[in-house]
């Protein structure tokens, strides 16, 4: 869609008659490139007995919304909708204050500043289920909170996945783990817990984002462009492989004989099935050898997040964000996110 096309579309959803109060958000009404997302005035959200709606201070911006903007892979649209989303207003991370709150909520009270998971959160108001919401820790920011959810609870879920529990005292102390995609949203987060844990602790990454794993805590960190990160040199407990797609055969090959490799994400593969198609054949493979193979999907609850948000506010982790982009430039953010240049997460601002 040109610049023109996306100002008549704007006008002509600005012109449309709307029944009760609106609001502004970013819309697509198909998929495609960061050129289908436009901002228009659309109805404010109405919540269900078990929702809050939520006045966005923050958004995050996270690949599996890039995912949904882009219906790739295709198999996606099956979930989402066949020709366009059935969401037409993208975002999934958010932090803000309690507008409202349905007559079975309990945890929360109007006023109360919170961060977590909603639908549609590119908006000035936005619903969230009250199981998907905590409050938001004092100390930090309302974009600080917001590139937390999605990608802190993914990473929680991996590291998990990989039979280590950062809640524990040092449960992972002796054992070596490898991030792959270490700079990203997730990549960010494991590095931290894997620490935190006990960890020694290996990022891959490009040598542009070398330093911020090293501010991160990494013990060591291996540029993926000038050196082969699984060449079997050195074997790892646990790798944790979010970016990329190495073969499995590679991944068995820097594993130790009982180690595990957690695998979740991944831009490559098929335009229908995406990275999946790795992650079920190593999955199938697993039973048969001593080395664990899983795959994870990312999700979000109320304890994972009220146990992040006790890590944020006793200083264990901290988010990273490389970028803050005001709502009307959510295109911009999505091709900057495109492009593969973020240091650890980007956030919306309204």
């Amino acid at each position: 869609m040109t610049t023109g096309q996306q100002a008549k579309e704007s006008r002509r959803h600005k012109d449309r008659a709307l029944p009760g109060p609106t609001m502004r958000a970013i819309v697509q009404d198909g998929y495609g490139s960061a050129d289908v997302l436009h901002e228009a005035r659309v109805p404010r959200p109405v919540i269900a007995e078990n929702e809050v709606l939520v006045k966005v201070q923050a958004a995050g911006l996270d690949r599996g919304t890039w995912h949904i903007a882009t219906g790739l892979p295709y198999a996606l649209r099956l979930v989402y909708g066949f020709k366009a989303p059935r969401q037409p207003v993208p975002g999934l991370d958010l932090a803000g204050t309690v507008e409202a709150v349905g007559a079975k909520v309990t945890r929360f009270a109007v006023g109360d500043q919170v961060f977590g998971s909603g639908r549609g959160t590119f908006a000035e108001y936005a619903a969230a289920r009250e199981n998907q919401l905590a409050h938001k820790p004092a100390n930090i920011t309302f974009e600080q909170a917001a590139v937390v959810p999605v990608s802190a609870c993914t990473a929680l879920i991996a590291l998990r996945a990989g039979g280590i529990e950062p809640s524990q005292d040092h449960p992972a102390q002796g054992l070596k783990v490898m991030v792959t995609g270490a700079s990203g949203g997730v990549g960010s987060y494991v590095v931290q817990f894997a620490k935190a844990a006990g960890a020694e602790v290996t990022g891959v990454a490009s040598a542009a984002k070398v330093p911020m794993l090293r501010t991160l805590g990494a013990d060591h960190v291996i540029d993926y462009t000038t050196q082969d990160f699984l060449d079997g040199t050195e074997q790892y407990d646990v790798i944790i492989d979010i970016a990329g797609n190495p073969s499995v055969t590679r991944l068995r090959r820097s594993l130790t004989p009982s180690g595990t490799a957690v695998i979740t994400g991944g831009e490559e593969g098929g335009s229908w099935t995406g990275s999946m198609d790795r992650q079920l054949r190593a999955v199938a493979l697993s039973p048969f050898i001593r080395q664990r193979l899983t795959m994870i999907v990312g999700t979000q609850n109320a304890p994972d997040l009220e146990y992040l948000a006790g890590l944020l506010e006793a200083g264990t982790i901290t988010p990273v964000i490389d970028r803050t982009y005001p709502l009307a430039q959510v295109p911009d953010a999505m091709r900057y996110l495109d492009a593969g240049k973020v240091r650890g997460k980007v956030a919306i601002t309204l």
